[in-house]
């Protein structure tokens, strides 16, 4: 995750950055760190933010949007996890797709493949 992208979540969630890392369970210091490029974010608190601001847009998850395996036309949802567990507008978040070349990746490859897919690029919209 991109340091704009981290700043850009915090904003669309209307938090601070104490408030931030008091949802995160980390030190201010460490927002500051990720905010300024100076750390990495780490895959555990990205994936945190992009759940936290899905749950925030879809209201607690009761808005749900049109899934993955429909937006994306895809022949493979038979074998998916996200359509097994009908998760599709939350596919970034549930290892095991077979979308755009994430299988057999591990989870960091997995999400660099996300981070450029529609699906997770809307909930920053």
């Amino acid at each position: 995750m991109e340091k704009e992208s981290f700043v850009l979540i915090r904003k669309k969630m209307n938090r601070t950055q104490k408030q931030l890392a008091e949802l995160l369970g980390v030190s201010l210091k460490a927002i500051h760190s990720y905010e300024q490029g100076w750390r990495k974010i780490p895959l555990h608190i990205e994936r945190q933010l992009w759940f936290l601001i899905y749950q925030k847009k879809t209201k607690g998850g009761k808005k749900k949007t049109q899934p993955c395996w429909e937006r994306k036309s895809c022949e493979m949802k038979n074998e998916c996890s996200a359509y097994e567990f009908q998760c599709g507008d939350m596919c970034w978040f549930v290892c095991g797709t077979k979308c755009d070349c994430t299988r057999d990746v591990d989870v960091r490859e997995k999400m660099q493949v996300c981070r450029k897919c529609k699906i997770l690029k809307s909930l920053l919209k």
